[in-house]
């Protein structure tokens, strides 16, 4: 389902003086659908990039970026700005630390909004919206609030419900149980379990080592990616 050979960042910092800042280099591996690919190495190595390359947010600077799109193999190193979005429409899903959510929309409607955008009614969305923030002990009188006005571990599960209640093959988990206590750490292990008998595939970054080991079926380390390796 992801295919990354020989990827290669640089950042080009323009307000000083265009110093090139190498971030990443050599990076390779690949993920299966039903595999979860835990990204590991310390604060700098260039993790976050990574992921963000394998979403299209940054451009690799040079090698492949394959995501299986469609049935198609998609390099999103050279792929055209509407094929990323279109990748990201259908194929790709990503959860990050932070929410970003219109303001004072219902929570109900920020989780349900991927699958009404989807096609499905607004009903059926938010039936299963409702089903995912109970399972992550959102309780219902809260539904209708804007997300903005909860606590920095409620907003988190409500991004992690938005992340997961559709059903695209490939997800990208940026740090999904940073701000959770136990009992809703347990509930995201749960869901990622689901997404690989579903065969869906994963890359995740998580510092957390009892979860690393707990969703991992590889750990890759990019540390031997650094550019300053």
């Amino acid at each position: 389902m992801i295919d990354v050979a020989d990827a290669q960042k640089t950042f080009t910092m323009h307000l000083q003086g265009g110093i090139e800042l190498p971030v990443v280099r050599g990076v390779t591996f690949h993920v299966d659908p039903g595999e979860c690919v835990v990204l590991s190495g310390p604060s700098g190595a260039g993790k976050s990039s990574i992921l963000k390359m394998i979403f299209g947010n940054y451009r690799c600077d040079s090698g492949r970026i394959g995501i299986r799109h469609r049935g198609a193999l998609i390099d999103l190193a050279t792929a055209e700005p509407r094929q990323v979005l279109n990748v990201r429409r259908s194929t790709i899903g990503y959860v990050s630390q932070f929410l970003r959510a219109v303001p004072r929309v219902p929570t109900i409607d920020v989780v349900a909004e991927p699958l009404i955008a989807g096609g499905m009614s607004r009903t059926d969305a938010q039936a299963r919206a409702g089903s995912l923030l109970h399972r992550l002990n959102i309780p219902a009188r809260l539904w209708q609030l804007p997300p903005a006005t909860f606590s920095g571990g409620e907003q988190q599960r409500v991004n992690i419900a938005r992340g997961f209640i559709s059903d695209l093959p490939i997800l990208i988990l940026d740090e999904p149980t940073a701000s959770l206590d136990a009992a809703n750490r347990a509930v995201v292990v749960e869901l990622i379990a689901e997404k690989k008998r579903q065969g869906v595939a994963m890359v995740a970054i998580v510092h957390d080592d009892e979860i690393r080991h707990l969703i991992a079926d590889r750990i890759v380390d990019v540390t031997s990616f650094a550019a300053a390796a």
